[in-house]
């Protein structure tokens, strides 16, 4: 077992494509991150509202108000583009997106026991590197911001190697003393990234160069197998002996 790096930046999104928040320290459930695109809202036909229908989402900021419990989560507190603060039931916020969007809109809420594959997208859970990233600013010429690609772990290489991360595919890593994830497959990109979350306008060329240059994909998708804590500056360690010891929080889908 090898030390790759340190988690740099912890990030989840209590609302499906809204900006999330980042966090020092929480737990990683079965589904991935503790409340990770635990809310989202549903157009008329029942499917996901994302940035690639409504851009400006992501301008609206999400996160918890309380306490992480495993009853219930805390009420997530939504703050839109003008800076106003409103809470997740409050109608105000979401009477706002709906006369944008000129649609009705329908929220939608999990319990911390479960949150499945859909409003969490592929797989539990989604890195990316800090070499990457400046690999890829540097090539296009602007900055890219990790917000763009919506991980829930940025991991601070130790060798700054850009997207050494796609020799981990099939491969463990332990994250502190708990967690142990499996990386499974890398993250093919949409327009969502073309998106700037500061001002929701759109630069397609990033996703033109992902294309060209990179296959199309950024980042790699993982699984959780085993649950518990992480903090950002846990190390993040490379499991070279295969499938890691069984234990009593051992997961698969």
């Amino acid at each position: 077992m090898g030390l790759v790096g340190v988690t740099k930046e912890i990030t989840r999104h209590p609302v499906k494509s809204m900006t999330g928040e980042k966090v020092n320290q929480t737990q990683v459930m079965k589904y991935g991150l503790y409340g990770d695109r635990s809310h989202a809202l549903l157009e008329e036909s029942g499917s996901f509202l994302t940035i690639t229908q409504f851009a400006q989402l992501v301008q609206y900021r999400a996160s918890f108000s309380g306490v992480e419990s495993l009853e219930a989560y805390p009420e997530p507190v939504i703050v839109t583009p003008a800076g106003q603060t409103y809470r997740w039931l409050d109608y105000d916020w979401l009477n706002e997106i709906e006369k944008k969007l000129l649609k009705q809109l329908t929220r939608k809420s999990y319990r911390p026991e479960h949150v499945p594959i859909g409003p969490i997208e592929d797989e539990h859970l989604l890195i990316v590197t800090d070499a990457s990233l400046q690999s890829l600013s540097t090539s296009w010429g602007k900055h890219a911001s990790a917000r763009r690609f919506r991980p829930n772990l940025e991991i601070s290489l130790l060798d700054k190697t850009p997207f050494i991360e796609s020799e981990w595919k099939g491969k463990y890593l332990r994250i502190g003393e708990e967690v142990i994830i499996e990386v499974v497959k890398p993250c093919e990109r949409c327009m969502i990234v073309t998106v700037d979350p500061e001002n929701g306008t759109r630069q397609p060329d990033l996703l033109k160069k992902l294309v060209k240059e990179y296959r199309n994909e950024f980042g790699m998708y993982a699984r959780v197998i085993r649950t518990g804590k992480i903090n950002t500056g846990d190390g993040v360690y490379l499991i070279e002996n295969g499938y890691p010891s069984t234990g009593s929080r051992m997961y698969s889908r």
